[in-house]
């Protein structure tokens, strides 16, 4: 897996929980690789992972965090600037889980839009992962 782009040590997460990336997503981003490997421990945990992989360009905890049921074969992140994460729902039921959430986001040629997404997850093996997701709307 590609390194993730540097961030301070007190850099704020970019998934908006309030606390530093390194005491938030960035422990899973990390830890693919560790050993032995820590994974999101909740669908919500790993949806804002998710989120901060777009906003800092991990494509590979991506695909990685992503069923492969439903995975694309390859993810090209366009030039996107992710601006902010409102997570408005988040729930659990054994082996299932459903987030949802809104994204806001400016794209390179300046123009803002959202993304209101309800996320369907599954836990197979003790690991979530993103199967896919329900547009509330889009614009």
């Amino acid at each position: 897996m590609k390194k993730r782009p540097f961030l301070s040590a007190n850099a704020p997460c970019p998934c908006g929980s309030g606390a530093i990336y390194t005491a938030c997503c960035g422990p899973w981003h990390d830890g693919l690789e560790a050993d032995p490997p820590r994974h999101a421990p909740t669908p919500e945990a790993l949806m804002r992972s998710r989120y901060s992989a777009y906003a800092i360009g991990l494509p590979d905890y991506l695909m990685a965090t992503w069923h492969g049921s439903t995975a694309p074969g390859d993810l090209d992140l366009p030039p996107t600037k992710w601006l902010g994460l409102e997570v408005r729902d988040a729930a659990e039921a054994g082996d299932a889980g459903v987030v949802e959430f809104v994204a806001r986001w400016r794209d390179s040629s300046g123009r803002a839009g959202r993304l209101h997404e309800t996320s369907r997850f599954v836990r197979e093996g003790g690991r979530w992962f993103y199967i896919d997701g329900q547009f509330t709307s889009q614009d």
